[in-house]
């Protein structure tokens, strides 16, 4: 048995630096996690770029540009103002450049203002608002009577 003690006696402190070993290079080389999906930066050292310095008076900012809204008055005149020049033989896309509005915007009021009626449009839409005003009016009367013949029946008026 004496020799089962030497034997193993022997054998711990050869796997002992052994251990240490492999816990050593476990500190020297950590291994990548899988799945995290990010990528890792380097520390960033502050260079001379991101020091300010002086620098020269800056010119001013330019403002955004921000988007004119037209009056319906504004949007008729330029209208009209498209439509005189294509009427004279220059193309639409020249007309709005001119006006300076875009093409888009150009049919986008033009589909909003629609066509005005003509004479004979115009009188047959009086005389349709005319009658429509009159069935109103007798459609009124006709409920006012069925409702004061309903409440004389029914013992409320």
């Amino acid at each position: 048995m004496a020799d089962l003690k030497e034997g193993n006696s022997n054998q711990v402190p050869t796997e002992a630096p052994v251990k240490e070993e492999t816990a050593d290079a476990k500190k020297k080389a950590p291994t990548p996690r899988k799945g995290t999906g990010r990528k890792v930066r380097p520390q960033r050292t502050k260079s001379k770029s991101s020091v300010k310095q002086p620098s020269l008076p800056e010119a001013t900012p330019i403002a955004p540009a921000t988007r004119k809204r037209y009056s319906e008055r504004e949007r008729a005149e330029k209208l009209g103002e498209i439509e005189r020049q294509t009427g004279r033989g220059t193309s639409v896309k020249d007309a709005v450049k001119k006006a300076g509005i875009s093409e888009q915007t150009y049919y986008q009021w033009k589909k909003a203002a629609g066509e005005a009626p003509h004479g004979s449009q115009l009188e047959d839409l009086v005389k349709l608002e005319e009658e429509n005003a009159r069935l109103k009016a007798l459609l009124a009367a006709r409920l006012r009577n069925e409702n004061a013949e309903l409440k004389k029946r029914l013992g409320l008026g």
